[in-house]
């Protein structure tokens, strides 16, 4: 029905247990579903599940437990694995920790899904689509080339960023364009304001492209992320598709590898932004052909003022900044023992700032460890405007992560001319020389204390770096360099 609720049903029902099996078949009760996870991914897709089909939802997180979300009590994982149920649904991208944890309480492996699994185990009853900017029902309709960006969501993160930049790029040089989500969010006004049309459609979330009926009157489809492998699997094979890949390994946790290999590659142009994506989807389908396309950041660093985050008597500390979600992917805790391993004259002459969503449980973690750590500050997240400002004033930008393809902040901070700590396992790091930042062992919180110290007494070379990062960022990210890569890309089929 149009709110989404749906009788839960199977068509891959060999891989169920005899309970699923037994629903399938249509003679038995409703399947019961314990979800895992009431975050963001939750909120995403909780509209496929029909309320009554949920046994319990269930969360690591002590401040949600037993509290009512949705009129559904929220239990820790032992408490739910004590109903009854048929499956559990992992709704984060967390997979391997939360399935290795449930399957430790006594879950049976083949019960336990991933939201990447839904298809599987509810039926497509059709959301409503939503239209910004366009005339009639319709998008590209009129018989003209289009070009669809289709993108996971419309929020502020870093893959979104990249494709709003591509619409905006194609707009520029006169391609018709639309730029179309799963989701809404604030990159959809952005979007409105260059006017670019704009369709929010959940159903991307579990269709494929044979069932996504407004896509057939675009000459060119590009897909945004491993996300889309679903939507890929079954497609009108007349209409070129460009998957733009940015993604590590850590997102094909959850992803159905055989499903992934049997994507047709007919048609299909694979780019990569960068090594680590090419090299993870690689790891799953070694004969995929895959191009290099790297995003582009526009430069807007002459247009922000110069505002210092720093208290006045601290304008004279080196100002660390690491912006991100908290979270263990992006290392800000191996940051923290960095810091925590400063001699106390190199930790006197140094601030830093946790820029990003710090609402998951290491954050909690950190901002508690953060407490008896002078001039370590966690910010929480921060818009746009605030970003450019946290840029511009700070000395150095470190990323930490375990893992992280190619960060847009990264190439922002060089666009401010701020140089960069990377680690190895950093994409953007295949792009540092001597002298243009610093590179430390992923995981290797000695190294980067030491990397750390080296920016404090020698802050009077940090200009210079700054400047040799900028030129990284004018070869490599600006929006002039990738404006010519797409095109070169797009060229080739309208």
């Amino acid at each position: 029905n149009e709110e989404g609720d749906t009788d839960l049903q199977h068509y891959g029902a060999a891989c169920l247990n005899e309970k699923g099996k037994d629903n399938a078949s249509g003679g038995g009760r409703k399947m019961r579903l314990l979800v895992f996870g009431t975050g963001e991914y939750y909120q995403r897709f909780k509209k496929w599940l029909a309320k009554e089909a949920i046994a319990a939802l269930i969360d690591n997180s002590p401040v949600k437990q037993h509290t009512i979300m949705d009129g559904h009590e929220v239990l820790s994982p032992q408490e739910g694995l004590a109903k009854e149920y048929d499956a559990v649904i992992i709704m984060s991208f967390h997979v391997k920790a939360m399935k290795k944890q449930l399957i430790e309480l006594g879950a049976d492996e083949e019960n336990i899904y991933h939201f990447y699994d839904l298809r599987r185990l509810v039926t497509l009853n059709k959301q409503d689509i939503a239209y910004y900017g366009i005339p009639g029902r319709e998008p590209g309709d009129d018989g003209k080339k289009r070009i669809a960006l289709l993108s996971t969501d419309l929020a502020l993160g870093g893959t979104a960023i990249a494709l709003f930049q591509m619409a905006r790029a194609l707009k520029k040089r006169g391609y018709p364009i639309l730029l179309a989500s799963m989701m809404d969010g604030p990159l959809r006004k952005q979007a409105e304001l260059y006017g670019i049309p704009v369709v929010i459609d959940p159903n991307l979330q579990l269709a494929t492209m044979r069932e996504t009926e407004w896509v057939s009157g675009f000459s060119l489809i590009l897909c945004n992320s491993v996300g889309y492998y679903i939507f890929l699997t079954e497609r009108n094979l007349k209409i070129p598709v460009i998957w733009w890949l940015h993604d590590s390994s850590f997102f094909y946790d959850g992803v159905d590898k055989e499903m992934l290999r049997r994507i047709p590659q007919e048609n299909l142009t694979v780019l990569s932004v960068g090594p680590v994506p090419e090299q993870v989807i690689h790891e799953t389908v070694p004969e995929l052909a895959v191009g290099q396309l790297l995003y582009g950041v526009e430069d807007c660093a002459g247009s922000e003022e110069r505002k210092e985050i720093c208290r006045q008597e601290e304008a004279k500390k080196t100002c660390f900044v690491t912006v991100g979600h908290i979270e263990e992917r992006k290392g800000q805790d191996i940051l923290l023992r960095a810091v925590r391993m400063l001699d106390e004259s190199a930790r006197e002459k140094a601030v830093f700032y946790l820029v990003g969503q710090d609402t998951s449980l290491l954050a909690e973690r950190l901002k508690e460890q953060a407490g008896d750590l002078p001039g370590v500050t966690v910010t929480g997240p921060v818009d746009r405007e605030e970003l450019g400002r946290i840029l511009s004033r700070a000395d150095v930008m470190v990323c930490p992560s375990r893992e992280d393809p190619m960060p847009t902040v990264a190439a922002e901070a060089m666009m401010y001319g701020v140089p960069c700590i990377l680690s190895d396992a950093v994409g953007t790091a295949a792009y540092i020389q001597d002298g243009d930042g610093l590179v430390f062992e992923s995981g290797n919180a000695q190294e980067l204390s030491a990397k750390i110290k080296w920016c404090v007494e020698h802050r009077d070379r940090l200009g210079q770096m700054g400047k040799n990062a900028r030129r990284i960022y004018e070869r490599h990210f600006s929006m002039d360099v990738f404006e010519e890569n797409l095109a070169r890309v797009i060229g080739a089929f309208m």
